[in-house]
């Protein structure tokens, strides 16, 4: 059973930098991709950065340049490196996966429902 736990979120001020983590269990082998979206209150669930895997890399254009998204050697942790960071970025920020995946290699989708597994999420709530 594929598990995805997220860790890291935490109260900052505007400007400031956060990095969530999200460590995967469960995997077979590395035929999948994941991402991370986020959703605050009255809003709908949001992709915000995703990796796929052959190591591509896709971000919502209200992030570009201030997010990034990563994972550790051994492919199991995946991180969100976010900077600059404003109050309208307040959210819940859930980790996702699409296992299995044997299509393309550079497919790295934004959009909820391309995924099948979620984690529970981690609050950021950037304040001004």
């Amino acid at each position: 059973q594929v598990q995805l736990v997220e860790s890291g979120g935490d109260s900052v001020q505007a400007g400031g930098s956060l990095r969530l983590s999200c460590a995967a269990s469960g995997y077979t082998d590395d035929r999948h991709y994941m991402g991370w979206f986020r959703q605050a209150p009255g809003n709908e669930r949001e992709g915000v950065a995703s990796m796929a895997r052959d190591g591509r890399t896709n971000y919502a254009d209200s992030v570009k340049g201030r997010f990034t998204i990563s994972k550790d050697n051994a492919k199991t942790t995946l991180y969100l490196q976010m900077n600059s960071l404003k109050p309208e970025d307040t959210a819940m920020y859930y980790c996702a996966a699409k296992f299995p995946w044997y299509d393309g290699n550079w497919y790295a989708p934004l959009a909820a429902e391309e995924y099948n597994y979620w984690g529970q999420g981690t609050q950021v709530t950037v304040s001004s």
